[in-house]
């Protein structure tokens, strides 16, 4: 094999075979092949695009470049979701524990925040002494136990994709379609999964802006799923405006808890249970998506998936304590209210502009070495549709540095649309993909 003649040959257009292919991701990930080559095979490949073959070839590739975990001996279907990220999007700390109080496995390998979106680890580790470091060893012994467990991607999996994403995010070639798949689909692969629900997220929080985008992605996701024969079903779902009320680590926690224990967040709960029905289904528990539905219900009211959420977290290391008393957690030394000065009806809501307020206030973080504040966030109280007073408070910011108070005020502000005309929410559940 020689790798300058598989740059020219994807430079020109052609389709790359699978040995290739490998060819060139095993020997990146050796060392043997220099960051200048592999950027130039990447942006050839982001010009050029990669066919469904050549796509799948790149997961499997990923996929076999560290260990896939074998979840045989664990009876019963094994069923993930993924998230491509939004604002608020806190689903699976409430799916994962009512999938696994109906009877599926939910192996779950999740990421951080990066930028605008929250990250599910993140939320987790503000559960004070939750480790979502356990090594594989005590992964299965967690699913085992109690049928859901919740990691962050070791050293072990997939070690392609760390090294190839990146070298994405520094030669401008992350948005390719293709590349995007590569790198969900090895490490949702790797899990040991035998289905995989997908949440593709489209709208102004979203990394997919248009829906044709979303459809795209998901369709690619999709494909490379049944090419490794697994069932998969995609929803293409709203990121206009936060999901939930509550944005930040701790505070999502806290909703995801509220929600677990009965209360009625109605954004929040039908997203999520969409996505649970649909795992439940895909796991073999319900006959379709709304009898999957139906049992997740069912899961919140008998009280099984709060139960179940708890002894996940004390699995995993986390002090319960604060999750049966939610006021005992410590809060932020300032907030404010913030106020618009003028009465309407909310029409637009700058999601990515909130998400990016968050951060600001600590919640999230610009570059991988950054630390988050687990008690930073934004509770809003009025959303979409909403009728808006003058003296009514659309949100409350919560922060320890004064500093940055002004400001994410005036960018609060100003990313949210008012209207006289009385308007409707967006709708949630755009399209199911099966």
């Amino acid at each position: 094999m020689n790798t300058v003649s598989i740059i020219r040959k994807k430079r020109d257009g052609k389709s790359l075979n699978e040995d290739e292919i490998f060819f060139l991701i095993d020997s990146y990930t050796k060392g043997k092949i220099p960051d200048y080559q592999f950027s130039a095979f990447l942006m050839a490949g982001y010009l050029n695009g990669f066919t469904k073959k050549e796509t799948a070839f790149l997961t499997k590739a990923m996929l076999y470049s560290g260990k896939v975990i074998d979840l045989s001996e664990i009876p019963g279907a094994k069923v993930d979701k993924h998230s491509t990220g939004g604002v608020g999007d806190k689903t699976s700390l409430i799916l994962a524990p009512i999938v696994a109080a109906a009877g599926v496995n939910v192996p779950m390998i999740s990421g951080r925040g990066l930028g605008h979106t929250g990250g599910t680890l993140d939320k987790l580790e503000s559960i004070p002494g939750f480790r979502t470091d356990l090594n594989l060893k005590e992964y299965n012994h967690v699913i085992k136990k109690c049928r859901a467990v919740l990691i962050g991607q070791t050293k072990d999996i997939a070690p392609a994709d760390k090294l190839i994403y990146s070298l994405r995010d520094v030669t401008a070639t992350v948005e390719s379609i293709p590349l995007i798949t590569g790198s969900i689909m090895s490490k949702k692969l790797a899990e040991g999964i035998d289905g995989l629900v997908l949440d593709v997220k489209t709208g102004s929080g979203a990394f997919m802006k248009k829906q044709k985008d979303a459809e795209e992605l998901a369709l690619s996701l999709m494909n490379t799923a049944k090419s490794f024969k697994k069932k998969v079903i995609a929803i293409i779902t709203d990121m206009n405006q936060p999901l939930g009320n509550y944005i930040g680590n701790w505070f999502e926690v806290y909703e995801s808890v509220k929600v677990l224990q009965g209360e009625k967040v109605d954004d929040l709960l039908e997203v999520s249970l969409n996505l649970s029905g649909a795992m439940i289904y895909l796991g073999g528990k319900a006959k379709s998506i709304n009898e999957g539905i139906d049992i997740s219900n069912e899961m919140i009211s008998s009280g099984k998936a709060f139960k179940k959420f708890l002894e996940m977290v004390e699995l995993q290391g986390g002090d319960i304590s604060f999750l049966t008393d939610l006021e005992k957690y410590p809060v932020s030394k300032y907030s404010r209210q913030i106020v618009l000065d003028k009465s309407g009806y909310i029409k637009t809501i700058d999601n990515y502009a909130i998400g990016m307020a968050a951060l600001e206030l600590g919640a999230g973080r610009r570059t991988k070495a950054d630390k988050i504040d687990p008690k930073a966030g934004i509770i809003f109280h009025k959303k979409i549709g909403d009728r808006l007073k003058k003296s009514d408070p659309v949100c409350t910011i919560y922060t320890d540095d004064q500093s940055v108070i002004d400001n994410v005020v005036q960018k609060i502000q100003s990313s949210i649309g008012l209207t006289s005309q009385k308007v409707k929410p967006p709708k949630l559940i755009k399209k199911f993909l099966y």
